[in-house]
């Protein structure tokens, strides 16, 4: 499993610490009593927090191209398409982890659900943000079938500015959104697995992470019309 942004001091302890988890929790629990986290949806993604020797880090899978199709190759968080038995988003988003990675999280590893969010064809994703724990005492079994890499990019690493970018979309009628794009790891994470990042660090670091993009309410096209900065 390759991992990122070795670049020196942690500096980032907090952001798995029990104060911020209460926080966040805190935070998650009052956006979905406001509304909103309650409708269906269609799919969801675990976001995986963890730790890597100290560091906080994001958790990512490039999925496989033998599953062809316009996600092949892209890279994700675990998850899919809701399964009828599955009772809610979370339940869908545990059970995608667990058959892509072969890791059986429980409820108390899920701190809440961010926002809804569509995706190229337009149906709603549900993020639900976990905390893994130490990636060290974790055993690992990707499925083939599903996912082609795993690797991890700590919080310090996306929180720097020269590892930020963005791609701007045109509508016909001119200039349309910006989405972000996280840059110099292993793999560059966009689309909207990025737009699910920047969604997290904006919850984790709300003092240092500021959002340079605006999120579209419809979803983007699948590939950038103009170039990335």
């Amino acid at each position: 499993m390759a991992e990122a942004g070795a670049d020196g001091g942690g500096g980032g302890g907090g952001f798995l610490s029990s104060g911020s988890e209460r926080r966040c929790r805190a935070r998650l629990a009052a956006a979905a009593a406001g509304g909103g986290r309650g409708r269906a949806a269609a799919a969801a993604v675990l976001v995986p927090l963890c730790s890597v020797r100290g560091r906080p880090a994001l958790l990512f899978t490039l999925r496989s191209r033998r599953l062809g199709g316009p996600h092949s190759g892209d890279v994700s968080f675990p998850g899919g398409r809701r399964d009828p038995a599955d009772g809610d988003a979370v339940a869908t988003a545990l059970r995608e982890t667990r058959e892509e990675l072969g890791l059986a999280l429980g409820a108390p590893s899920v701190w809440g659900q961010l926002r809804l969010l569509p995706d190229r064809q337009g149906q709603m994703v549900a993020p639900v943000v976990a905390n893994l724990g130490p990636l060290e005492d974790l055993t690992l079994t990707p499925n083939p079938d599903e996912v082609e890499e795993v690797f991890t990019l700590p919080l310090d690493h996306l929180l720097r500015e020269e590892n930020q970018g963005y791609t701007h979309f045109r509508t016909a009628g001119g200039y349309g959104y910006t989405l972000p794009v996280f840059l110099n790891g292993p793999h560059k994470v966009w689309g909207l697995t990025a737009i699910v990042t920047e969604l997290t660090l904006e919850l984790l670091a709300p003092g240092r992470y500021r959002r340079k993009t605006h999120v579209p309410a419809r979803s983007p096209p699948p590939r950038p019309k103009a170039g990335s900065a």
